[in-house]
């Protein structure tokens, strides 16, 4: 082994060489070397004695982490770089000062622990403004976005758990109305951006997903866990980016990619019940008695029966009785279960998630099931070439045969829930045969199923500094099978009936878009230049067959069956787009961008271009920037906007919609059916897309370093060129053609503030207020300014308006409406006579407008408490000025024998209501039941705990936060029934009848080391 000397004695040293001639001269220069040594040998001794520090830094309002944050040791060159879920590790002496940075915050120091790992917190420097968001074939800092581009909170993404995007995102977004329909699971919201800008075509905004546009995609097959972000594309400016599909705005999605760095694992599960926000029950037994007995006097009939049919009769001789909402009604539950891995190195980044989703609903035989694998994969291949690809895949099941809320509701709760061989009564209430079992359903065989299995790669080349070009390449495939037999213990009459449906739908998209980018002086401007195709494909096939000779066949052996027919559609479209877009900005004050683009769409008529050009500009001043603002320190930033531009909706012209079409007839010939065609409707070759032209102004402004900031904006669009139906004279021999007619206009103002009320110590509350009113006009429909009251639509109003009687009371015993309503008797609905003629018509002349169905404004409130890793968020939503038909209280009574919803009350000769007709009230006016459906309602309220980065370690954890969240906690309303949101039909497919959903759910976020 080798000796280690021993230590020499400086002083001495120093000495010796003092008395050696050629070295007095220089012994100044030599001890100040050994004294320099000697300062390098002791910073090695102390570094010896160093320890590794661990900690994690994240941002103080999300508490995410904050990747590629930099920490460094005060006076040192040493550092490192933050995770992605922001844990690091470094080597520091005992009290030394760690100096954390990050883009966008604000820099902080803290002391080395040895002890225990440190938490650190990290206040964003004006964050919103700073933030980076997607513009479309693109991204920029939102202080240099010049159209109205907003973007989902985040934190709605990470910690609302919803099974659709769309729930997260409701009443969060000024500007965005989303509307849920149905609770059913695997049932998508319906979303409108600033307001409805046609008549015929779709409302939806095109999807965007990773820069890949989308179309007829479902975004309950998007898995919420992998979005990163967000951000809506509002303003005309902002979507005529996208053409002929950008007039209802733009979602623009981007999914999680890897970032460099140690492998990181995270596990995200949630689960918990479902239980009725609202329900609605039926008359129990006593009122339904009760009810017949009032039915039986107002009508005059004469019998000693308490109830109204043999099987009721016989039930309530026996004191036998069903609760039907019971029956059709189960323990819902949701549940979620995520796993991620992301991480990389240098040259190769990747993130994979698996997802699993199930609900069972509220109501039997509901149910969804979802199985999801994402993989984003980013490759630098050289220093001028980056290549990657996204792949995902989705399945979706729905199989399941279901009850019928709505024939649960009208059924007698004396009715034979079964019969003596133990199934189901498929007539309860016999010998009515009116109203079926609303257990049917659960006898029948369904299967409802959904695939998406989308693919995107793309190559980026870097040939000089400031230019780059990039091509994506993607394929969409969805295959759809629905399958559906009903037999004999449904009810069937033709001895079992049977579908089968197979669909597909399948696009392709190649896009090159090329780019360039140059700084010089106070000078930035870049350039984006696109060529892109796209084909469109879709096809279906149905079967139809009956007269099964057993129900052991079903649709497996359609061959089984007696009777059949078929149908099948094919549909074939293709876009052709090129699109150009310069930015200027000149010293970050004056900022202007110029965006043209041009389309080409297969689907349009053949007299006509098919090409449109869509251009608009947009300009903006950083008024916070100019010299004579530094004196108003209170204001951190103040941007002024302005837009104007064109954009189009191609989806109201259907596909071979410009040729004249016919359809299939059957006659009888010689005593034989024989299948003709007869005229539908008149072809126009001349038909084109529909124009949204729109102008925008906006402010957007942070205070009081950041305390209150916000966006402020009006805008005002006019729709022309409507796709509408226009009849024609029998003599034609056709019954319709399709034109470009009409216009429809709206405007709007929209706000939305952000502001940090406490900031102290371990305690911070922060809120977020959005309110927004939008204003919906026809303009002009066939050119000669007449009213189409036919459909409802009339100029100077809303598109989805209530047109209605307007009822002004009851009429009482001993009133007389002879001189308003001749045919009316005590009881019945009484109907302003609005033309003064002495009678109710339903010419239209005692019918008026009398509300809309699309609200006239819109807010929600976000408010959330911090202390230390507590954390307390309630999303509180309300809708206003909008009105619905409430079907739900629009009885036929069928002879007093139908079911009614408890406390809606009735009119009779001793309570004389106001309100509600009586029990023998004929509706031959087809009178809707209008009511208000406003509604405030508190969203959802989530308490989560994020474990000390000290207490995680000992775990072997990098995070671990836990939290409990409760959605549609309370709602109130007037409206009588089951939501003032959901849809309610009695006639028609009642199977979509489903109620609004309480959830109470418990979860879990793990990022493991």
């Amino acid at each position: 082994m080798m000796k280690l000397r021993p230590p020499i004695n400086i002083n001495s040293f120093a000495s010796s060489l003092r008395e050696v001639p050629s070295f007095r001269c220089r012994s100044r220069m030599i001890i100040k070397f050994l004294l320099f040594s000697l300062f390098i040998i002791g910073g090695l001794k102390a570094n010896a004695q160093n320890h590794i520090v661990s900690g994690r830094v994240i941002d103080s309002l999300t508490l995410q982490g904050v990747s590629g944050a930099t920490i460094k040791i005060k006076n040192t060159t040493k550092g490192t770089v933050a995770n992605p879920d922001g844990s690091f590790k470094i080597e520091a002496a005992a009290g030394a000062i760690l100096q954390i940075s990050a883009v966008n915050y604000h820099p902080v120091e803290v002391k080395a622990s040895l002890s225990a790992p440190i938490q650190i917190m990290m206040a964003s420097i004006n964050k919103t403004l700073a933030d980076v968001v997607v513009i479309g074939y693109g991204t920029a800092k939102r202080s240099d976005v010049t159209g109205s581009v907003s973007s989902v909170p985040k934190a709605r993404l990470s910690e609302i758990p919803a099974p659709n995007v769309l729930q997260a995102m409701e009443g969060t977004v000024a500007g965005v109305n989303i509307t849920t329909g149905t609770n059913a699971p695997g049932e998508s919201p319906s979303i409108v951006v600033r307001g409805v800008n046609t008549i015929t075509g779709s409302t939806d905004p095109l999807i965007v997903i990773d820069g890949t546009p989308f179309q007829s995609l479902s975004l309950n097959d998007i898995n919420t866990n992998d979005i990163a972000s967000i951000d809506i594309l509002k303003d005309v400016s902002a979507t005529a980016i996208y053409g002929t599909r950008g007039a209802n705005g733009v979602l623009l999605i981007t999914t999680k990619h890897g970032k460099a760095g140690k492998a990181s694992i995270s596990l995200s599960n949630y689960a918990g019940p479902e239980y009725f926000a609202q329900k609605v029950k039926p008359m129990g037994p006593a009122e339904y008695v009760q009810k017949y007995a009032d039915y039986k006097l107002e009508a005059g009939v004469d019998n000693e029966f308490p109830v109204p049919n043999q099987y009721e009769q016989q039930n309530y001789a026996a004191g036998k009785t069903t609760d039907w909402l019971k029956e059709i009604s189960q323990q819902g539950f949701i549940e979620d279960h995520n796993l991620s891995i992301t991480g990389g190195g240098k040259d190769v980044k990747y993130f994979v998630s698996g997802d699993y989703f199930r609900e069972k609903g509220l109501l039997k035989g509901f149910q969804n099931k979802r199985g999801s694998l994402r993989s984003n994969i980013d490759a630098t291949l050289a220093s001028f070439l980056t290549v990657g690809a996204n792949l995902y895949m989705t399945l979706n099941n729905f199989d399941g045969g279901r009850v019928n809320l709505q024939q649960a509701m009208q059924m007698s709760p004396y009715g034979r829930f079964k019969d003596p061989d133990g199934n189901y009564t498929i007539f309860p209430m016999s010998g009515d045969l009116a109203f079926q079992s609303p257990m049917l359903g659960l006898t029948t065989t369904r299967n409802d199923r959904r695939e998406n299995f989308i693919t995107n790669v793309y190559a980026e080349v870097k040939p000089l500094t400031g230019l780059k070009y990039r091509v994506n390449a993607s394929y969409n495939y969805l295959p759809t099978l629905f399958q559906y037999y009903q037999g004999r213990l449904a009810g069937d009459i033709t001895n079992g009936s049977a579908s089968v449906t197979n669909g597909e739908r399948n696009n392709w998209v190649v896009e090159n878009i090329l780019t360039y980018e140059k700084n010089w002086n106070k000078h930035h401007i870049d350039f984006t230049g696109l060529y892109s195709a796209q084909q469109n494909r879709e096809y279906s096939s149905t079967i139809n067959a009956s007269g099964f000779i057993n129900d052991a066949l079903q649709f497996d052996a359609l061959q089984g069956a007696s009777t059949f027919s078929a149908s099948s559609s094919y549909i074939k479209t293709t876009l052709v787009s090129q699109m150009a877009r310069i930015n200027y900005s000149y010293d970050s004050r004056y900022l202007i961008t110029a965006t043209a683009r041009r389309d080409g769409y297969s689907a349009f008529g053949s007299n006509t271009s098919k090409y449109g050009t869509f251009p608009s500009v947009a300009v903006a001043w950083n008024v916070s920037n100019e010299s004579f603002m530094k004196k108003a320190d209170f204001i951190e930033s103040l941007k002024l906007r302005g837009s104007y531009g064109l954009s189009g909706n191609q989806s109201a012209v259907i596909p071979n919609s410009t040729v004249t079409t016919f359809s299939t007839t059957s006659i009888p010939s010689n005593g034989k059916p024989t299948t003709g065609i007869v005229a539908d409707i008149l072809g126009n070759s001349d038909l084109k897309w529909e124009s949204t032209y729109g102008a925008n102004l906006g402010i957007d402004f942070s205070l009081f370093k950041g305390r209150i900031s916000g966006t402020i904006e009006g805008y005002k669009t006019t729709t022309k060129n409507l796709v509408l139906y226009r009849q024609l004279p029998a003599a034609t021999g056709y019954l319709n053609i399709v034109s470009n007619v009409g216009k429809v206009g709206n405007k709007g103002l929209e706000v939305t503030i952000r502001t940090q009320n406490i900031i102290s110590g371990d305690f911070r509350w922060e809120t977020s207020f959005n309110f927004a009113t939008n204003a919906n006009k026809i303009l002009d429909l066939y050119g000669d300014k007449k009213d189409d009251i036919g459909n409802r639509l009339f100029i100077g109003k809303p598109i989805y308006v209530i047109y209605d009687y307007k009822q002004v009371g009851v009429w009482k015993v001993g009133e007389d409406p002879s001189k308003q309503d001749p045919t009316a008797i005590p009881g019945d609905l009484k109907f302003a006579d609005l033309d003064h003629n002495g009678s109710i018509t339903s010419d239209g002349k005692d019918q008026t407008i009398l509300g809309q169905s699309t609200p006239k404004w819109t807010g929600g409130v976000t408010s959330a408490w911090h202390y230390k890793n507590f954390h307390l968020s309630v999303f509180i939503q309300t809708v206003q000025g909008v009105m619905k038909y409430n079907q739900l209280t629009d009885f036929v009574d069928y002879g007093g024998r139908q079911n009614v919803v408890s406390g809606l009350g009735y009119w009779t000769p001793t309570n004389q209501s106001d309100v509600r007709p009586s029990l023998t009230y004929v509706n031959y006016l087809n009178y809707s039941y209008p009511q208000k459906a406003n509604f405030t309602r508190i969203k959802d309220a989530t308490f989560s705990y994020t474990m000390p980065n000290s207490l995680a370690d000992k775990l072997k954890l990098s995070a671990l936060t836990v939290y409990v969240t409760g959605r549609n906690l309370a709602t109130f309303t007037n409206w009588f029934g089951w939501d003032p949101e959901a849809n309610y039909a009695t006639t028609g497919d009642t199977g979509a009848n489903y109620p609004l959903v309480r959830t109470f759910i418990i979860g879990a976020n793990i990022t493991l080391k």
